[in-house]
């Protein structure tokens, strides 16, 4: 009887042990936001040239062709960014469309890349290997934009606007290249108002807030969702980045870092060290 109770011990414990290593070896689950944005138009109807059509193909987008993207010689060249993009034209689609078509079509590709991480690079789908030389700040974690890039990269490839990628040169804008090559479009600079309630009525969607670090350098730059953001069908004010920082949505889950829609509310560090606001897309 005792030696049957002892094999009985072993053999749950194994099982235990068994379940235990199971669980350990399970991979997190993928983050869910709890966001969204109403849209007035569908993808279809916003998109299709990017879902598919002349802007769908994502290596066509390098300044260099693709096939030297990953070229040893390059690692001196481009280093940790990688290869640049090219300024893309206008889109057709776009031709005789109103304020508000520009700007959701500018979300909606912004939108495409949720989920990404925070990288410094020009391209999204820059993937360099295991070798190339990686950000001294940072190792390579593979695909991905941070804050200044993600803003150029998302108006050039929705409208074919062109800024610098640089944080200070793209928070000092008065004009910017494009639509397409051969053109500049003036800037407009928004001065923030002191209600925060005031906020709906000041900015449009997609403009570009420039955001502050707590030492009070502009440090950040999003793209405003604000009353197209819902949550659990209500309106709820929200931002879309690329950061590494550390932000919680409003069911108190951290929010990874890299590309995705944040809340706006008077606590969040966004709204706290709000500077100014830049508008592309004029009313």
């Amino acid at each position: 009887m005792r030696r049957l109770l002892l094999a009985t011990l072993a053999l749950l414990g194994l099982a235990a042990s068994a379940a235990a290593q199971s669980r350990e070896a399970r991979p997190a689950p993928a983050y869910e936001s709890p966001y969204r944005v109403k849209f007035t138009w569908t993808d279809e109807q916003l998109i299709p040239d990017l879902l598919q059509g002349p802007r769908a193909n994502w290596k066509d987008w390098g300044r260099a062709p693709f096939s030297e993207w990953y070229k040893r010689e390059n690692h001196s060249r481009w280093q940790h960014r990688g290869p640049g993009m090219k300024h893309l034209p206008a889109p057709s689609i776009a031709a005789g469309k109103d304020a508000r078509w520009l700007r959701e079509r500018v979300l909606a590709t912004g939108l495409r890349y949720v989920g990404l991480g925070y990288e410094h690079h020009h391209l999204p789908d820059w993937d360099p290997p295991a070798d190339w030389p990686s950000s001294p700040k940072r190792p390579r974690a593979g695909r991905g934009l941070d804050c200044s890039n993600f803003t150029g990269f998302t108006y050039n490839l929705a409208l074919g606007f062109f800024p610098s990628t640089d944080i200070q040169r793209q928070s000092e804008m008065t004009e910017i290249a494009g639509p397409g090559p051969g053109r500049t479009t003036p800037v407009r600079r928004i001065e923030l108002p002191k209600n925060f309630d005031d906020y709906e009525r000041v900015l449009r969607p997609a403009d570009l807030l420039f955001i502050r670090n707590n030492s009070g350098r502009l440090s950040h730059v999003v793209l405003w969702v604000g009353p197209l953001g819902r949550h659990k069908g209500r309106e709820q004010w929200l931002i879309l980045d690329s950061t590494d920082g550390t932000h919680r949505d409003i069911e108190g889950n951290p929010i990874p870092p890299g590309i995705q829609l944040r809340p706006f509310t008077p606590s969040t560090w966004y709204a706290r060290n709000a500077s100014h606001a830049l508008r592309i897309i004029p009313d």
